[in-house]
Parts: C-alpha cells; sequence; structure tokens
C-alpha cells in the first residue's frame, strides 16, 4: 500500500522539544523539527527518507507572506516558521526523463522535453519537470523559469528563463501572439489515426476550446495506407489547453495516443503522438530573430 500524508509544523514556542534535548527555535534545522515531529504520529520517517524526499521538492517553508519550497535540510528556522511536508512514495519513486539542451542562449534555453515529463511540479515533488532538470543540468545551478507549458504526454521544444527579466519579456511575447505582428510562430507535428490528405490543404480549424476562440492550421505531411494514419503539420495562433486534441478530434482525425479526446484505450501501445517541433521568434531582448527545430529523430515517425 503507497504511503501518503501531509504533515505541518508551526514553530510557535521559544524552545522546541525534539528527542534529544529542548533547544531554541532560531537554531533548529528544518530536517531536525520534520523529523522529531514525525517521530510523534504514525508517520515516522528515517532521516534518509526525509533527505531524499526534501531534495525532491516535497517541504515547503512559509516565513511570514511567503511561501516556498525548501531543499536546504541544515536550513535554520525561525520563531513563527511554518514547515509544510506532502509525502507521496508513488510520486517520489517516478523516475526522472531525460530531457535534452537544444540551445543554450544564456537569459533562456531551449530544450527537448520527453514524454511523461512535468512542465512544473505540484506541491508533492518537482523532480521528475523540465524546470527543475535544467536547474540542475548546469555546472553552476541557475534560477529557472517556466515560460509556457507542454502537457506531460506531449514531446518538444520548450522555453525555459534563466532571469526575472527574460520570464517577464518571453511570457509577454506569448500572452500576445495574436498581436505581435505573428513574430511568434509554432509548428507542431501530430499523427492521428484517418486520411488527412483528402481533406482541404491546408485546413484551418477555428471551433472554440473551452469557450474560448482558437485557431489551428492543418497540413498533411504523408498518409501511411496500411496503417491508416496521416502525419501533420499543425501551426497554432492561439494556446488554449489542449487545443491541438480537441481541433484534431472535432474533424474526426483524433491524435494517436490520445486517451482524452481520442479513442486510444489502454492497449494502445503508442504514447501521445503530438510533438512541438520547431519555434521561431524575434527575441524581445536582443531583437534578433530566433529559430529553433527538433532533429528529425525526436520528430513523430508514422
Amino acid at each position: 500500500m503507497t504511503l501518503f500524508f501531509e504533515h505541518h509544523i508551526k514553530l510557535d514556542n521559544i524552545t522546541y522539544n525534539t528527542t534529544d534535548k529542548n533547544i531554541d527555535v532560531n537554531t533548529l534545522t528544518a530536517l531536525t523539527a520534520l523529523f522529531d515531529s514525525l517521530a510523534k504520529t504514525d508517520n515516522a520517517l528515517s532521516k534518509a527518507q526525509l533527505k531524499q524526499a526534501i531534495s525532491k521538492g516535497a517541504l515547503w517553508l512559509t516565513r511570514g507572506k511567503h511561501t516556498q519550497r525548501l531543499r536546504r535540510v541544515k536550513r535554520t528556522l525561525q520563531q513563527d516558521d511554518e514547515l509544510h511536508f506532502y509525502y507521496n512514495e508513488a510520486v517520489l519513486a517516478n523516475e526522472v526523463p531525460k530531457a535534452i539542451l537544444i540551445s543554450d542562449e544564456g537569459d533562456y534555453s531551449v530544450w527537448y522535453k520527453p514524454f511523461g515529463m512535468l512542465s512544473q511540479g505540484s506541491k508533492w515533488s518537482d523532480h521528475c519537470t523540465i524546470a527543475r532538470f535544467a536547474q540542475q543540468f548546469f555546472t553552476n545551478e541557475r534560477a529557472v523559469f517556466i515560460v509556457h507549458r507542454l502537457d506531460k504526454a506531449a514531446t518538444g521544444l520548450i522555453l525555459i528563463a534563466h532571469s526575472k527579466k527574460a520570464v517577464k519579456a518571453l511570457s509577454l511575447m506569448f500572452e500576445n501572439r495574436t498581436t505581435n505582428n505573428n513574430s511568434l510562430e509554432k509548428y507542431y507535428q501530430i499523427i492521428v489515426h484517418g486520411n488527412h490528405s483528402i481533406n482541404e490543404q491546408p485546413q484551418v480549424i477555428t471551433s472554440d476550446v473551452e469557450g474560448k476562440s482558437a485557431r489551428s492550421t492543418f497540413r498533411c505531411l504523408t498518409y501511411d495506407k496500411i496503417k491508416e494514419q496521416s502525419l501533420i503539420e499543425v501551426k497554432i495562433d492561439s494556446g488554449r489547453k489542449h487545443q491541438i486534441r480537441v481541433h484534431a478530434a472535432s474533424v474526426g482525425l483524433p491524435v494517436v495516443g490520445d486517451r482524452l479526446h481520442g479513442i486510444a484505450d489502454n492497449n494502445e501501445s503508442l504514447n501521445l503522438q503530438l510533438c512541438a517541433v520547431s519555434l521561431s521568434f524575434i527575441c524581445p531582448i536582443t531583437q534578433q530573430k530566433q529559430y529553433f527545430q527538433l532533429p528529425e529523430a525526436l520528430r513523430p515517425q508514422l
């Protein structure tokens, strides 16, 4: 049976009773406080287990009005600090998928996000995220900020900013994608069930997604008669959640491996065949035209 629980501590006493002795709160470390507090419950864990969970992002510290993830087990606490520990054995056991660095631009980097890797973490952990992977990748650990997202099941190009200036500028670029003279262009490739080559080329789909306007342009690259599947290039002019998957299903061509909007079931062996293959924009920091694309080997193969 998988062990999972939440545990919260508020340091509201001048002295704190550990298993060893009473010590001043201001000399108490996060690891000691958590270890001793859990020892009094049915969810006691060893210090080795706690260190591993904390390194994977399971511990949070609230100090004043600010709450942030805490990884330093020897972090000294202060009066009125709060610790929030979220332990999920199954989540922490997940293996980290391997991302690939496509380009390091200093202020930001461009990555290939593989299937199963998250864009951002949860309160339970962040060790399987592209953000944490990028943070640990560089010799001198950098700050990381998510600019845009890819679904866990999707693959392809994703931007990671390394400064507050960069994330602000790049995020605005994505938010204003429909009003910035189309300088931002994202292309995807998908494999769908059915023959898209018989449809109008290119096919523009403008049906709303979750009540919001959305526009996608589909162009068939090839059709496999034996598999009865099509490889399609997709350009999106809006960024609605699951937009491509919803639009593909709406015209009777569900994406292969789509267990949410498509026809896939647990017997289908392929992962979601949706990949962000190229990204171009005028960099809001340098004003230079940038173009990034995935090598053929990382794209969907029909």
